[in-house]
């Protein structure tokens, strides 16, 4: 009860009119940023990849604003504050994630492909029904990336803004979209691509404020912080300080920690949005410096996190946490409410839906792209579009009619479990995707029966597996808590998928005895040297 009273005392600080005012303020400026980046955006080269005009440490801000979403700012604070220890494995695992696309994916990505993951598949492989699945993987992982996102603005309403009740949230969810949809369809990727700089700027900068201020009030003695966070006797004790507060207490769990973090290792490098980030740059060399300065940002961030995580669960308590609305996605706002009051409160609110709205755009305009550029332009018309602009034209019809999904998505799913459709995302990305990319790039015999059994098998294994898990039904917090068909043991079907999507990419190859030793030749020195990555790729 005194925990429920002391959430109550804080949030009567709240001003929601200085949040929203905050927030809007961003909005208008990032607008005009995108109404000027639209005026050089005619071609699909324009539209899909900025006319590869952002340099390497450019584009890493962007890949950094791409990455860091409102999960990895409220999310994992959240998840430090009340478990430590185990909350901060994710912010290691959610880095060393780059690694995977640094060392395996970037360069190559960026020298064999154009604008998409169907690029690349469709290189030395029978174009139309590798581009139609790797389309479908793409939306698939977009449209369940973009469900998360927009049911975690509306959950933030109740905390930021003060509007209560589902027809508010409701609305709140449809500006968010439609604010979305105005700029990847006036902007393009240069205009998407700014937005994200500046909001990856606001973010890292709020972040690294509270960073210090929080070890301030501890001496700038990190032991003392943690000393102060094991000392409160509304949380765990000093079980924050050691593993196994969160995961740990049982074989499933432990097994269920392993296979969240296979997926998100290897599904950062399989995530369609941050895939096309690697073609808005001239040339491979500044592609490798992208990712490079996108690991210094994140990882810097992710050490941020610590400090505020800690700090969260010393100044605000885990209790007063999750009695708050959002439980322990309101760990850094409470942390900024009490840090600055409402002042700081309304930046940190804005910066929350600055995140939600970039990390929104950035998927929409991957996943238009991935239909209007693999489906409509080689799919349907063949690689022969007469119009230059036609596929420009698909791609922004695309996206509305994405982004209406999305905000109706958003809005059925804002009571859910965002964690499922985050992790869903991710499994995806892992199974389907990453296994078929890797395969393309360094397996000589791999072929088009492998990729199609890889991308479909990964999905409906995937999929399959996480409807029948506790995610879905048969606990508390699954997101249909009042049925029970959870026959799979693991929240997240990674340590599954993953391996099966790789052997079935595998049988589907030695089961076919297509090879075109030529092309695959051809993509071999092009993903290694970059020759030629600049001209249309010919079937």
């Amino acid at each position: 009860m005194e925990a429920v009273t002391l959430a109550a005392e804080s949030l009567d600080q709240i001003n929601p009119l200085l949040n929203i005012g905050i927030f809007g303020l961003f909005v208008a400026i990032t607008l005009v940023i995108v109404l000027r980046a639209s005026r050089n955006t005619k071609t699909a080269a324009d539209y899909y990849a900025a006319g590869r005009a952002f340099s390497g440490p450019q584009n890493g801000i962007a890949i950094a604003g791409d990455y860091l979403s409102a999960a990895s700012f409220l999310g994992i604070c959240g998840a430090i504050a009340i478990y430590g220890y185990d909350g901060f494995l994710y912010s290691i695992g959610f880095l060393v994630a780059w690694l995977v696309a640094l060392l395996l994916v970037a360069e190559l990505l960026r020298n064999t492909g154009k604008y998409t993951m169907g690029d690349v598949l469709a290189f030395r492989m029978r174009q139309r029904p590798v581009r139609a699945a790797a389309a479908i993987s793409t939306l698939a992982v977009s449209f369940f990336y973009l469900l998360a996102q927009m049911a975690g603005g509306g959950g933030l309403v109740n905390l930021l803004l003060g509007i209560e009740g589902p027809v508010g949230q409701s609305v709140v969810i449809a500006v968010v979209g439609v604010v979305m949809i105005v700029y990847v369809m006036i902007g393009g990727m240069k205009g998407t691509t700014w937005v994200q700089i500046i909001k990856a700027v606001l973010l890292i900068a709020a972040a690294f404020v509270m960073t210090l201020w929080v070890l301030g009030l501890h001496g700038f003695n990190l032991s003392e912080l943690l000393g102060a966070a094991a000392a409160r006797e509304d949380g765990a004790g000093a079980a924050v300080l050691a593993p196994g507060a969160q995961y740990g207490a049982t074989e499933i769990s432990r097994l269920n920690f392993l296979s969240l973090g296979i997926a998100l290792v290897l599904g950062t490098a399989g995530l369609p949005h941050v895939l096309m980030r690697f073609y808005t740059v001239p040339t491979a060399k500044e592609a490798r410096k992208s990712v490079v300065w996108a690991i210094v940002l994140i990882g810097l961030f992710y050490l941020f996190t610590l400090v505020l995580g800690y700090g969260a669960g010393a100044l605000v308590g885990p209790e007063a946490i999750q009695a708050a609305p959002g439980a322990a996605n309101s760990a850094a706002p409470l942390l900024a409410l009490e840090l600055g009051g409402p002042v700081l409160l309304g930046f940190i609110a804005a910066v929350a839906f600055a995140t939600i709205l970039a990390v929104v755009a950035g998927l929409t305009i991957t996943a238009s792209a991935s239909f209007a550029h693999d489906v409509y332009a080689n799919v349907i018309k063949k690689g022969e579009v007469s119009d230059k602009n036609a596929e420009v034209r698909v791609a922004r019809i695309t996206a509305v009619v994405i982004g209406a999904a999305a905000i109706l998505g958003g809005i059925l799913a804002r009571d859910q479990n965002v964690a499922f459709l985050v992790a869903l995302a991710f499994a995806v990305a892992a199974s389907a995707n990453l296994p078929t990319i890797l395969y393309s790039l360094f397996w000589k015999r791999f072929n088009t029966s492998g990729a199609l059994w890889s991308i479909y098998g990964g999905l409906i294994v995937t999929i399959t597996l996480i409807v029948f898990s506790p995610a879905v039904s048969g606990g508390e917090r699954s997101m249909i808590p009042e049925a029970d068909f959870a026959l799979f043991p693991l929240e997240n079907p990674g340590l599954v998928s993953i391996p099966v999507s790789f052997f079935l990419g595998w049988l589907g190859t030695v089961l076919s005895k297509e090879h075109n030793a030529k092309k695959q030749a051809e993509m071999e020195v092009r993903s290694l040297t970059g020759a030629g990555s600049e001209k249309a790729i010919v079937h």
